[in-house]
């Protein structure tokens, strides 16, 4: 066996039944580097999870969701061919479901939140591993808590680099000789053990960490759709997958919204150099997007992204004009509260700047708590129902004629805030949520078409 170490991630389709099972597991067998596997929990499955941990529901609402888990996950189990020494785990798995699912505190613990939301990758992992077994495949279930460590902010945890790196060398190194190590990606643990999670999409980000923490060659991220597009194909059907990305064209497109990436992901990649591929586990033969530092071809556009549910915040103050120390005081305030802004556009006595704002999610209860604050300091106007359009490319603010093509493209559209020039790699801005898709259509067509 070669020392190149590959790890290969699979997302919520790849793995959401056994047929999608059993593609992720030739695509792994029949790779001799492949030695760690990542996944995220079956199709669906998440989805009823964060309905049971964040939705109030009667006790019969409760049951016929955790019914619907149970489905799903017994449907696999049913076609392995011998499910004996599977079935128990398994069980015992859906019983911490049940039990979590019907906790009265569940709804008011972001720990016992996040040890729910776990218990997809969990289980999907069991069962992994189980068809990888059957294709002749040495495979272990391997419970990634024991080397992911984080911080213990619940729903959004912070990974500890060194901590993350000294655990895998110990407990995940000396198995990889012998076995493919499937585990779990989005999961970990605190410092004393409680469950964490990475956000949501953290897969991605779990691969790229143990890619790092291991000195990985490659990671792939197998997914359903062949690589990174140059737009979500599902706004437009001319999209086009890339052959090529840079790391910093896929952090941008990470960042702002392309669904494949997980922002994160790029950052242990960029520390290490660490090749990224993005192809389809449905479709392996047609190839995918190579994510590394240098392209062969840096072209001034090369996607458009989309990021949806962003709110504009507003802060005025008469007393900005000469006022010396107000941004810094603002900008205070939302550091505090970990949350990152987009857009910033200042004017005399006034502030705008764009958050992220996904339903139930940490930022979402972090930009209540952090306007409340910004509130005691000057008057604050919340604007909601847009989202974030962003080109993304190369030297964009040195090539001739780039923003007047981009700008001439949507000279339909009420633009709310344009961001550009604080990076070569990008260009955004926000508009109404009912204009988005006619935003990245025209775009599209202008530049790529």
């Amino acid at each position: 066996m070669s020392n190149a170490l590959s790890i290969a991630k699979f997302g919520g389709t790849s793995v959401a039944n056994y047929g999608a099972m059993q593609n992720c597991a030739r695509i792994v067998s029949s790779s001799e580097t492949t030695r760690i596997v990542v996944v995220s929990a079956s199709a669906g499955v998440t989805n009823h999870l964060v309905s049971l941990a964040h939705t109030p529901l009667t006790q019969q609402e409760i049951e016929s969701t955790y019914q619907a888990i149970v489905d799903i996950e017994l449907s696999i189990l049913n076609e392995l061919k011998d499910k004996s020494s599977v079935e128990p785990k398994l069980n015992s798995l859906l019983d911490e479901v049940r039990e979590l699912a019907f906790h009265e505190e569940v709804l008011h613990r972001s720990d016992l939140k996040d040890q729910l939301l776990s218990m997809g990758e969990r289980m999907s992992s069991l069962l992994f591993s189980a068809v990888l077994g059957e294709m002749n495949t040495n495979a272990m279930n391997f419970d990634v808590r024991k080397v992911l460590r984080t911080n213990s902010e619940f729903g959004a945890a912070t990974p500890q680099l060194d901590k993350i790196e000294a655990l895998a060398t110990q407990l995940l190194k000396p198995e990889i000789a012998h076995a493919v190590v499937v585990t779990q990606g989005f999961v970990g643990a605190d410092e004393e053990g409680r469950t964490t999670t990475l956000g949501r999409g953290g897969s991605d980000f779990t691969a790229a960490l143990l890619a790092e923490a291991l000195d990985a060659q490659t990671c792939e991220i197998w997914t359903d759709v062949i690589g990174v597009y140059t737009t979500d194909p599902r706004i437009t059907p001319a999209a086009r997958p890339l052959p090529e990305l840079s790391f910093e064209e896929a952090a941008e497109m990470a960042t702002f919204g392309a669904k494949v990436l997980h922002p994160a992901t790029m950052e242990p990649a960029l520390r290490k150099n660490i090749r990224v591929f993005v192809g389809s586990s449905k479709e392996p033969e047609k190839g995918g997007t190579w994510i590394k530092r240098d392209c062969d071809d840096e072209p001034p556009y090369r996607a458009i992204t989309r990021r949806k549910e962003q709110v504009m915040v507003t802060v005025k103050t008469p007393k900005m004009m000469y006022a010396q120390g107000f941004l810094q005081q603002v900008f205070g305030i939302i550091a505090k509260h970990n949350l990152s802004v987009d857009l910033v556009t200042t004017s005399e006595i006034s502030v705008s700047f764009t958050l992220d704002n996904p339903a139930n999610s940490v930022a979402q209860r972090l930009n209540n708590e952090t306007i409340a604050e910004l509130e005691t300091i000057c008057d604050v106007k919340v604007e909601r129902g847009y989202d974030l359009v962003t080109v993304v490319g190369n030297n964009m603010q040195k090539a001739t004629g780039v923003s007047s093509k981009i700008f001439a493209a949507v000279a339909d559209f009420d633009l709310r805030m344009i961001c550009f020039g604080a990076n070569p790699h990008n260009l955004s801005f926000l508009v109404n949520e009912d204009d988005s898709n006619g935003v990245v259509k025209d775009l599209h067509c202008a530049l790529f078409e």
